[in-house]
């Protein structure tokens, strides 16, 4: 599941203080004020040009209680993409108009400021073009379902073709999209069906979309279970991972977690590695990982581990019981297996 997001809220203003105030307290973000206005745990600024520049991509969103046109300029020398940009809400200090400023969908603006407003009692302003048509929205649901978009250009397309009117080819059998209102959207199951070149969605776990007009979404349900030896670099258990996936078809932007046995918590490559594939590990008692029937059992890894599998065993209990999609692969260094979720 997607982690909290972490939240920084700017007030200049006494009267915009006490907003400020109160949306820091309910989203759980952090309160930076002007060094009069400063209480308790709030964090002081004197230059917010040079706070937002510090720190703009260390946080998910920014609430700036102020004008519109001193957020702009804040974050402006800063941007670099809707991939990555964080969400930036702006509200006036008697907090009437909630505005949505930047990143709306991936970056979760829009319902940043549709939060913010509830708190204030004002009107979330929403400005993207299928928001205020009443139509999905592709990379917002991407977002919401915990997907991985796989060629972030052809979002404008899809979308396009919605506020046109059409219906989008939708292959998604596994029912990750969860896209409700089916009047917008052609199931194709079945590949042979699929119509290249016209406008669609294709979702799937695997390597295995035909078409580059497509916009690719990749449910977060691969579960990777690890095992490795002592003082095994990041290096090594990265690129096993990269060569098994690619090998078995298995989307790298599918990968939702990774878990190995408690004996590795501290193990330093296993732990770069989950860092750098963007998931937080989890570690299982050997008891645990002994109790789950597996196609691979190692006596010798019994012998010394106290279960007969790490990485299957690892791979299922993160899945919650989910079945395996790539059994153990192994180098002389590092095992790998991995495991469907039923749900991201």
């Amino acid at each position: 599941m997607p982690e909290p997001i972490k939240i920084a809220v700017y007030a200049l203003t006494g009267q915009g203080y006490s907003l400020a105030s109160r949306i820091a307290r309910e989203t759980g973000g952090v309160l930076f004020a002007t060094p009069r206005l400063v209480r308790g745990t709030d964090v002081p600024f004197d230059s917010l040009a040079d706070l937002v520049g510090g720190h703009f991509h260390g946080f998910d969103g920014h609430v700036f209680v102020a004008a519109a046109g001193i957020a702009v300029r804040c974050i402006a020398p800063h941007l670099r993409g809707k991939d990555a940009d964080p969400a930036v809400v702006c509200l006036d200090q008697d907090g009437r108009f909630a505005v949505s400023l930047l990143s709306g969908h991936l970056g979760g603006a829009n319902d940043l400021a549709l939060r913010c407003a509830a708190i204030s009692g004002g009107q979330a302003v929403i400005t993207t073009a299928t928001d205020c048509a009443g139509l999905p929205s592709l990379d917002m649901l991407a977002r919401q379902r915990n997907m991985a978009i796989g060629n972030l250009g052809r979002v404008k397309a899809v979308n396009a073709a919605l506020l046109r009117g059409e219906a989008l080819q939708l292959h998604d059998p596994g029912g990750y999209l969860r896209t409700g209102n089916q009047s917008h959207f052609v199931a194709v199951d079945d590949p042979a069906r699929w119509r290249s070149g016209e406008p669609g969605v294709w979702v799937s776990w695997r390597r295995d979309c035909p078409d580059e007009a497509a916009l690719r979404l990749y449910p977060r349900v691969l579960m990777l279970g690890v095992g490795c030896r002592r003082g095994v670099g990041e290096a090594a258990i990265s690129a096993h991972v990269r060569e098994s996936l690619r090998a078995a078809d298995l989307s790298f932007l599918s990968i939702g977690g990774l878990g190995s046995v408690g004996a590795k918590a501290d193990e330093p490559g296993l732990l770069d590695a989950a860092a750098a594939l963007g998931v937080v590990p989890e570690f299982f008692d050997a008891r645990r990982l002994a109790a789950v029937n597996v196609p691979n059992p190692s006596t010798r890894v019994g012998q010394r581990m106290g279960t007969a599998s790490v990485a299957e065993a690892a791979a299922i209990l993160l899945a919650r019981g989910g079945p395996l999609v790539m059994e153990k692969t192994r180098t002389d260094n590092v095992t790998l297996a991995v495991a469907r979720s039923e749900s991201c």
